[in-house]
C-alpha cells in the first residue's frame, strides 16, 4: 500500500485527520479528542485510526497549535535580547502610540523580555550597510558571562540595519552556539529581513520565545513518527499558506504561529478554483474559537504585517481574523448580563453535555437542548452527549436570568452569533468590503451549524457547506505547495530606479529561494516565483504590496505607478497620481509544487430531485418547537434538495438550516444553500 497523503489539524477540542489516497482517490477522515498535555498523542492516535504503518506514507503535514499556545499563555522561554549600544529601549518604547485612543483602560502589552535582560553590543552597522563601528568579539566576553549566568534558554539579536547587512548578526549567532552549546538563537535578518527597528526586533523576540517549545515539540514528533515507520519528512502547515519541513520550521518557529487556522483558507481557494468562485468568506467555527478569513479572486487575502496580544510581527501571513467563540465557549454572567466566550471548556472537561464533569452550560449545551444537535450522532456516534446534563447546566444560569432552558439557549446561540458577524464585518465592512458580494464557506465542527443564521444576519444570499467540513481545515493542508518568503528592503523612487538593477536584484533573490527549495528536496521544474513590491507615495510611513511580472523591464517598470494608483484607490478609495513613488521592500514567494488530493465532480448534466429524509424530529427555532426533517449527508446525491427547516447529520459535523432557505447538492458533493433575503 502506497500513495498515501495524510494531514493533522490540532484544534484546541478536537484533532482533525484526513487521509489522501491518491491511487484510489479517495478521502478518509477522523476526529479525536486534542490532547493539550502533549499534542503528539492525539496525532498519533488520528493518525492511526486511518493508517495502521506509517511506512505506507508518502506526505504528512500538520498544523501546529505549540507556537501559539505558548506565547497565549506566556509559557515560552527564557529569553535575552541583544541589540545596538544606544537602542536597548527600542523594544519596551515600541511606538509610543495609543492604539485603541479612547479606551480609558488601555494597557500596553506586557513585553516578553524584562528590560534588564537586553544587552547593548558595541557594534554599528549604517542604513546602507557599511560598517561604522566594527564588531569587536572580546567586547562579546561580558554579555556572554551574563547569558550563561542567567540560564537563558534562548537568544534573540537584533542589531541596528542588520537586514541591510547582517555580518555583525552571523558572527554573534556563531560565538553565541560556540560558547554556550544548545541555546536556542534568532537572528533579525533571517526572521524579518525588513526596516522598521521596533517592529523587526519584536518579531525576533517572539520567534525566540517560542523556538524551544517548538524545537522540543517537533523534534518529539518526528521521533514518534519515525518510531512507527514513517521514512520521509514532515512537514508544517506555515502562516503564509504554504508548508514547510519540521527541519525548516525549527530554524523559524515564528512562520508555524498561525498554522492552524491557514489550511482552512487555502482549502476555500481550493474549493473557489473547483467551483469557479471568485471571492469568498471563509468561516471556522470550532470548539474553542472561530476564525474568519477573505479569498478574493481565488486567492487568499494575505497581509506583510499582524499584531499578536499587541505586539506587531512581520512576515507574510494568510490573513486570518479569530475571536474566542465556539462550541466550548462557556455562558456566564456579568453585572446581571449574558455572556458567552471567550472563555472555552476545551478538551477537557469539555461542554457539560460530554459527561466529562463540565457543569458550566456552552454553545455546544445550547445547541443540544434546542435539538439541533443529535445526542447520538456525535461525531458520528462515537460520543453519546448527555442531554440532561446540558439542561442542568443551562438551568442554573437561567434562574439567575429568570428565563427558561430553551430562552436561555436561544439567547446564548443568538450572542454568539452576533459575536461572530461583528468578526466577519471587522475583515469586510471594516475594510470598505460588502460581504454581500461573496459566498460563505462553512466548515469546522460547528461552523455549519450557525452560517445560515451568520448570512441572515449580513445578507449574504449564497452559503456552500464543503464535503467532511468538520476536518476540512486538514483537507486544505493538502491542497498547498512548499513555500517560502524572502523580502530585502529597496528604499528607492521608481522614478529613479533602473530596470536591470531592479530584475538583478529579483534574480538573487530567486536564486535564494532556489537553494532553499531545493534543501526541501524540491526539483527544479517544479519551482516557480512569485515577486511583489512594497510601494508607497513619498513621505507616507506604509505601503501597498504590487503584483511584479515574472521579468522586469522597461516597460514593465514604467506601467508600474499605474498599477499602483489602482491598486491604492481600490484600498483606500482615493489616489494621488501626481505623487512620487517609491520602493520599500521586493519580495518573492518561492514555492515548490506539490500533488493536490483534489475531489472529481459528477461529469454531465445533474437531474434535480427532492431528497427523502431519514426520519422528522423537532428543533426550536424563532421561540417555538418545529417539526424538522433530518437527513444524512452520505445518502444524498447531486442534484438531490430540501429545504429548511432541516438538520443535515454527518460524522464530522451538523449542518442546521431553519426555516426560509433551500439546499441543493451540487455535483462535487458539496451543499449549496440559498437565503431568502
Amino acid at each position: 500500500m502506497a500513495g498515501y497523503r495524510i494531514a493533522v489539524d490540532i484544534g484546541g477540542t478536537f484533532t482533525d485527520v484526513v487521509l489522501f489516497d491518491e491511487e484510489g482517490e479517495e478521502l478518509q477522515t477522523a476526529k479525536v479528542l486534542s490532547t493539550p498535555d502533549d499534542l503528539s498523542v492525539g496525532i498519533l492516535e488520528g493518525v492511526e485510526r486511518l493508517v495502521s504503518d506509517l511506512a505506507d506514507l508518502d506526505f504528512f503535514v500538520h498544523g501546529t497549535t505549540a507556537g501559539i499556545n505558548a506565547f497565549l499563555e506566556r509559557k515560552g522561554a527564557h529569553v535575552a535580547l541583544l541589540t545596538t549600544e544606544g537602542f536597548r529601549d527600542v523594544y519596551e518604547i515600541g511606538r509610543a502610540n495609543r492604539p485603541d485612543m479612547y479606551n480609558l483602560f488601555y494597557q500596553k502589552p506586557k513585553p516578553l523580555v524584562r528590560r534588564r535582560y537586553i544587552y547593548e553590543v558595541p557594534e554599528r552597522m549604517l542604513y546602507d550597510g557599511t560598517v561604522e563601528r566594527p564588531l569587536r568579539e572580546e567586547e562579546l566576553g561580558p554579555i556572554l558571562e551574563e547569558v550563561e549566568a542567567n540560564g537563558f534558554e534562548s537568544v534573540a539579536v537584533c542589531l541596528l540595519h542588520a537586514y541591510a547587512n547582517p555580518a555583525h548578526e552571523l558572527r554573534i549567532g556563531e560565538v553565541l552556539r560556540e560558547r554556550l552549546a544548545g541555546i536556542s538563537v534568532s537572528l533579525s535578518h533571517q526572521v524579518a529581513r525588513e526596516w522598521r527597528e521596533y517592529e523587526r526586533t519584536s518579531t525576533t523576540v517572539i520567534n525566540a520565545y517560542i523556538a524551544p517549545i517548538i524545537e522540543g515539540y517537533l523534534t518529539g514528533l518526528e521521533d514518534k513518527v519515525r518510531a512507527g515507520g514513517f521514512a520521509e519528512r514532515l512537514h508544517v502547515m506555515e502562516s503564509n499558506g504554504g508548508v514547510m519541513t519540521s527541519t525548516a520550521a525549527k530554524g523559524n518557529p515564528i512562520q508555524t504561529i498561525f498554522s492552524g487556522p491557514v489550511g482552512g483558507a487555502i482549502g476555500t481557494a481550493a474549493l473557489g478554483e473547483m467551483l469557479n468562485e471568485d471571492h469568498l468568506i471563509c468561516i471556522d467555527m470550532g470548539g474553542t474559537s472561530f476564525d474568519v478569513g477573505l479569498v478574493v479572486d481565488r486567492v487568499p487575502d494575505v497581509t506583510t504585517e499582524t499584531y499578536l496580544e499587541g505586539f506587531p510581527v512581520l512576515m507574510p501571513i494568510v490573513n486570518i481574523h479569530s475571536i474566542g467563540a465556539g462550541g466550548g465557549s462557556i455562558a456566564w454572567l456579568e453585572a446581571g448580563g449574558l455572556r458567552v466566550g471567550p472563555q472555552s471548556a476545551g478538551a477537557d472537561p469539555g461542554p457539560a453535555c460530554y459527561g466529562q464533569g463540565g457543569t458550566e452550560p456552552t454553545v455546544t449545551d445550547a445547541n443540544v437542548v434546542l435539538g439541533r444537535v443529535d445526542p447520538d450522532y456525535f461525531v458520528g456516534g462515537e460520543m453519546k452527549l448527555d442531554v440532561g446534563a446540558a439542561r442542568r447546566a443551562m438551568e442554573k444560569v437561567g434562574q439567575a436570568l429568570g428565563l427558561g432552558v430553551e430562552a436561555l439557549a436561544e439567547g446564548i446561540i443568538d450572542i454568539v452569533n452576533a459575536n461572530m458577524a461583528n468578526a466577519i464585518r471587522a475583515i469586510t465592512v471594516g475594510k470598505g468590503i460588502d460581504p454581500r458580494e461573496f459566498a460563505l464557506v462553512a466548515f469546522g465542527g460547528a461552523g455549519p451549524m450557525h452560517a445560515v443564521a451568520l448570512a441572515q444576519e449580513l445578507q449574504i444570499p449564497r452559503i456552500v457547506v464543503p464535503n467532511l467540513p468538520g476536518t476540512f481545515s486538514a483537507w486544505g493542508m493538502l491542497q498547498t505547495d512548499i513555500r517560502h518568503d524572502l523580502v530585502q528592503t529597496f528604499y528607492q523612487r521608481v522614478a529613479e530606479t533602473e530596470a536591470a538593477w531592479l530584475e538583478e536584484t529579483y534574480q538573487t533573490m530567486e536564486e535564494n529561494g532556489a537553494e532553499v527549495l531545493s534543501e526541501e528536496r524540491v526539483e527544479r521544474e517544479d519551482m516557480r516565483f512569485v515577486r511583489t513590491a512594497d510601494m508607497r507615495y513619498v513621505g507616507q510611513e506604509y505601503f501597498v504590496n504590487i503584483a511584479l511580472p515574472g521579468s522586469v523591464d522597461e516597460g514593465a517598470l514604467c506601467a508600474l505607478p499605474d498599477r499602483f494608483h489602482e491598486a491604492y484607490y481600490e484600498r483606500y478609495g482615493h489616489s494621488n497620481p501626481e505623487e512620487a513613488i517609491e520602493f520599500v521592500n521586493l519580495r518573492v514567494s518561492a514555492i515548490g509544487g506539490l500533488p493536490k488530493g483534489r475531489v472529481r465532480g459528477v461529469e454531465g448534466e445533474v437531474e434535480e430531485r427532492e431528497a427523502t429524509p431519514v426520519r422528522r424530529g423537532r428543533a426550536y427555532f424563532g421561540g417555538q418547537w418545529m417539526e424538522t426533517e433530518v437527513y444524512m449527508r452520505d445518502a444524498l446525491g447531486s442534484g438531490q434538495t430540501f429545504a429548511g427547516p432541516a438538520i443535515l447529520l454527518e460524522p464530522s459535523c451538523t449542518t442546521v438550516m431553519p426555516p426560509g432557505c433551500q439546499a441543493r447538492v451540487d455535483p462535487f458533493g458539496n451543499i449549496e444553500i440559498r437565503l431568502s433575503l
